[in-house]
């Protein structure tokens, strides 16, 4: 009977459900879109090992702009922290300090008639490799004598390569980075990358070099690789007493540096997506809103239009629950209709999204459910009113209501 009603007042019932439809269709890409960032910043972060710990001015957060006058008069990391690090730190395995430079009108590299421009531009050491788990595809990396003589060679990211040298072997090629020149020794294996971001967009040049050509850049950002994920907590008890040690602090002085790991890092993607979830709910509470009270609206008209049917259900026996039962039920199945096509809708969004930009999407099964149960219980909640008001309407005034 519920599908009958429909049938017989198509555009009627389509404007009734098009809250639902546009509140679950917000819940459902949402969701995809955010489980799928949270699947890759995941794997992106997990696939530096287990065993990384980072050591910084300040802890990473979003609220970086509510620092403490002793926050922000910390010392900066140096490269001589580093040293001291792989010197006195047995637990540790691996330093990779990474000492960054950007001029204000961006790094710029040529080669011939190519340009590259706005890459990331650092200093690294030997260690790079294996403390961020990301190894050479071509050529060679830093050895320590680059270290120690300064030579003037880097290491280069696919999508520097791809520009710079299109179908041509760029190992043993003089390029010009900011007019300093160096030899083009190793291209990088290709990282997965997240909402366009940097991570094959990149030239590393010996720290030695670095050091030369820019001794203004000081403070730099440190990673270190203890040597098992058994020792992770010896190395960072470790690291820290050293750095407290270097910074003079007394017993009862709080750390004037950081030290993280890859788990606080996700942290702090789900403190930037909880921003994204709250908008998603507001979004979709607001459809879902609006398509109860269409529900509710169109149910109280199907009631006045069917005064008549109920006189005659209830003159030949019909309960006032089988009457109840059976607009509540019409309400559901319109509502939960309007929710399989959010549902659907929803799903063919977020992977046209993630077809035509570099954000993933991720199918998550319960929010499908979710989101039907959801179009479903806002039928109920809204259409119990009419539904309890036809249930109550007096058989004689129904017959004579025509």
């Amino acid at each position: 009977m519920a599908l009958e009603t429909f049938r017989s007042h198509k555009l009627r019932s389509f404007l009734t459900i098009l809250g639902v439809l546009i509140g679950v269709t917000a819940i459902i890409g949402i969701v995809s879109l955010i489980e799928g960032l949270n699947s890759s910043m995941a794997s992106q972060i997990e696939s530096l090992g287990s065993n990384v710990i980072y050591v910084s001015k300040y802890k990473p957060g979003i609220h970086t702009g509510r620092r403490s006058s002793s926050e922000r008069n910390r010392p900066d990391i140096t490269f001589e922290d580093a040293l001291a690090i792989q010197r006195y730190c047995p637990a540790v395995e691996a330093v990779s300090p990474q000492n960054y430079y950007s001029p204000p009108e961006g790094n710029i590299a040529k080669f011939k008639e190519h340009q590259a421009k706005n890459f990331a531009f650092f200093g690294a050491l030997p260690d790079y490799e294996k403390v961020n788990n990301s190894f050479v595809q071509s050529g060679r990396f830093l050895t320590d004598n680059d270290i120690k003589y300064r030579s003037f060679v880097c290491v280069i990211g696919q999508d520097v390569a791809e520009v710079l040298f299109p179908g041509i072997d760029p190992i043993n090629k003089e390029i010009a980075i900011n007019d300093d020149k160096f030899s083009v020794i190793g291209v990088m294996e290709k990282r997965q990358t997240i909402m366009g971001g940097n991570e094959n967009n990149f030239i590393l040049i010996s720290y030695g070099a670095f050091q030369k050509i820019h001794p203004e850049e000081v403070a730099l950002w440190l990673a270190c690789r203890a040597r098992s994920p058994e020792v992770m907590q010896t190395a960072m008890d470790e690291i820290t007493d050293l750095m407290r040690r270097r910074h003079g602090l007394k017993y009862k002085d709080e750390d004037d540096f950081a030290l993280f790991t890859q788990d606080s890092l996700l942290d702090i993607w789900r403190q930037l997506t909880d921003a994204v979830w709250l908008v998603m709910i507001i979004i979709s509470s607001i459809g879902l809103l609006v398509g109860g009270v269409g529900v509710m609206n169109i149910m109280l008209v199907s009631v006045t239009e069917r005064t008549r049917e109920i006189g005659i259900r209830k003159a030949i026996g019909a309960k006032r629950s089988s009457i109840l039962w059976q607009f509540l039920i019409e309400a559901a199945v319109l509502s939960g209709f309007g929710g399989v096509l959010g549902i659907l809708i929803g799903i063919l969004l977020s992977q046209f999204i993630a077809l035509v930009s570099p954000l993933p999407a991720v199918i998550s099964v319960p929010w499908v459910f979710i989101g039907f149960f959801f179009s479903v219980g806002v039928a109920l909640i809204f259409g119990i009113y009419p539904a309890a008001r036809a249930s109550r309407l007096d058989p004689i005034e129904c017959l004579r209501y025509e």
